[in-house]
């Protein structure tokens, strides 16, 4: 794959992210939204400002908290792409040392058995 088409398909990778990340975030504010009508549907006594005050500041707290929540999953997300990061990093080298090892030995008694004959 070239460098420009590399390039072009991290670009819409990352579009889609955000795309995605948009998306979720409508969900939530929708789901938000729908919880608090429903907390404030029983109580009758409010007014209808009072009743969309009320909303308003559930619909806030509520995405408040969503927020923080996505922030440490995404900071989770990043720790454990770090880590496995550096273990396949180890796994590879470690891989590559015994392949090296392991043909350095072939070679090693192929070399013996040609001195034998």
């Amino acid at each position: 794959m070239s460098e420009t088409a590399r390039q072009g398909a991290a670009r819409a990778g990352g579009l889609g992210d955000e795309v995605e990340g948009y998306l979720l975030w409508q969900a939530t504010i929708a789901v938000a939204q729908e919880r608090a009508q429903a907390f404030v549907e029983p109580m009758e006594w409010l007014t209808t400002s009072q009743r969309a005050d009320v909303e308003q500041r559930y619909v806030a707290d509520s995405l408040h908290h969503a927020r923080g929540d996505l922030e440490r999953i995404a900071a989770r997300c990043r720790s454990l792409r770090g880590e496995y990061e550096r273990r396949y990093r180890e796994l590879r080298l470690r891989c590559v040392g015994w392949a090296v090892a392991v043909s350095t030995c072939l070679a090693s008694v192929a070399a013996a058995l040609s001195l034998i004959r």
